[in-house]
């Protein structure tokens, strides 16, 4: 109750939207002694892959009993996901004595929530000198309130795709202005350049990082991997290659994100043997990416179909999606809820063969769009319904065997999926 007050409280009291500023935040991490000053850090910007790159990561790390703090955005479930220190996520009254303090020194000082949320990490992370951190960067990187680090250990560039545009005016979306914003005020250290999924985004991002100094490392030219039979992918870069297990999660594109993640610890030379990244890519934690539903109130509507979570929301995202649905050889049906600021028809444009669509409101997001609405711009699809809520979106889908049902178009929407189970 003490952490819902404080967070109810921190609404009202920092309302402001974020408007790609360093000032505020900077302005209250000098008045708690500059803590992100004191940190090792590594950074992750991008499109898509942040957050499934920094768990690869993170789980490799584990695996050689190596202390992490990790800050990602934004949340699936709760908000105390955002706040790993030593390995561990803070509770709920070790997070509110956090704000509270962190709250107390601002003094009522304009300041953004995400900045807020920002200075309360920066500040419980210096605790911790030793830690590696996992920081993502929001959405985009230049004025984003984790970028004011002086050092940091490497830097790395997921996939990169036109998403947000709302926040660039019109004469700059572009995916050259996408790119300069994510990568143009990267630190001179190491920069790791995952796949980019069109040769002219990956140069856009080469033109824009080519005077900075750091070790640069780019996906198909210095790392790579390859799918082999028997259950097996195999990684290499200049060390060599390992011949790896899959992962315990769904999807090629996660191939990707993990061979990145690999890449960032080899090139960091932190000690790490081949059969702790064997077995930390077996232990991945990846909430709502491609998540298999295997019990709870949800799971017990499909009975022995798969049910699916998955809170991609971009064109993007849809794509790497479908890429894993058409490896699949049965019925796929979609349950869509999305925000109303993305372009509805081209993200449900990449998936392919779906045999049913239904649409659902997301509850508790007044920035989402209608499910009536939603299916009523979608009404070129052929076999499209509008249901009120995902119990009522589950009934009403006839499933044989082995067919899937895919829940996904918001991380907001996979949030509340996955408490209402």
């Amino acid at each position: 109750m003490k952490l819902q007050k404080i967070l109810s409280n921190f609404q009202k009291l920092h309302p402001k939207e974020i408007d790609l500023s360093l000032d505020r935040i900077q302005n209250l991490c000098k008045k708690l002694g500059n803590p992100q000053d004191k940190i090792k850090a590594i950074s992750v910007v991008g499109t898509n892959g942040k957050n499934s790159t920094i768990q690869a990561i993170y789980a490799i790390l584990k695996e050689k009993n190596l202390k992490c703090n990790v800050y990602t955005s934004p949340h699936i479930q709760k908000i105390n996901e955002r706040f790993v220190f030593n390995n561990q996520e803070l509770n709920d009254e070790e997070l509110a004595d956090l704000l509270e303090e962190v709250e107390k020194v601002n003094n009522n000082e304009p300041i953004t929530v995400f900045e807020m949320l920002s200075a309360c990490f920066f500040y419980k992370a210096a605790q911790y000198p030793d830690n590696i951190n996992l920081i993502e960067s929001g959405l985009f990187h230049r004025f984003d309130a984790t970028n004011i680090l002086k050092s940091n250990l490497a830097s790395i560039v997921t996939s990169i795709s036109k998403d947000h545009l709302d926040w660039l005016p019109k004469e700059n979306q572009t995916i050259e202005q996408i790119v300069f914003e994510k990568t143009s005020a990267l630190l001179n250290s190491n920069i790791i350049i995952a796949k980019q999924n069109k040769k002219e985004t990956m140069e856009c991002i080469k033109k824009t990082i080519k005077h900075n100094s750091s070790n640069k490392l780019f996906f198909n030219e210095d790392y790579s991997y390859s799918i082999q039979e028997n259950g097996f992918f195999y990684y290499e870069d200049k060390l060599g290659g390992l011949k790896l297990p899959l992962p315990n999660v769904l999807g090629q594109f996660q191939l990707e994100n993990i061979s990145t993640a690999i890449a960032t610890i080899r090139t960091l030379n932190l000690g790490i043997q081949s059969n702790e990244i064997e077995s930390g890519i077996q232990k991945i934690n990846n909430l709502a990416r491609l998540q298999e539903i295997k019990s709870g109130k949800l799971k017990e509507l499909v009975k022995n179909n798969t049910l699916l979570v998955s809170g991609d929301h971009n064109p993007d995202g849809a794509r790497v999606v479908n890429e894993y649905l058409q490896t699949l050889d049965c019925n796929k049906h979609i349950i869509l809820g999305m925000m109303s600021n993305k372009d509805h028809n081209e993200y449900i444009s990449y998936f392919k063969n779906i045999s049913t669509l239904t649409t659902i409101d997301i509850p508790n997001q007044p920035n989402s769009i209608g499910g009536k609405d939603l299916k009523n711009k979608l009404n070129s699809f052929k076999n499209v319904q509008y249901k009120e809520d995902i119990f009522d979106a589950i009934k009403s889908i006839s499933v044989k065997k082995n067919d899937i049902i895919l829940i996904t178009g918001s991380l907001y929407l996979a949030g509340e999926i996955l408490n209402l189970n």
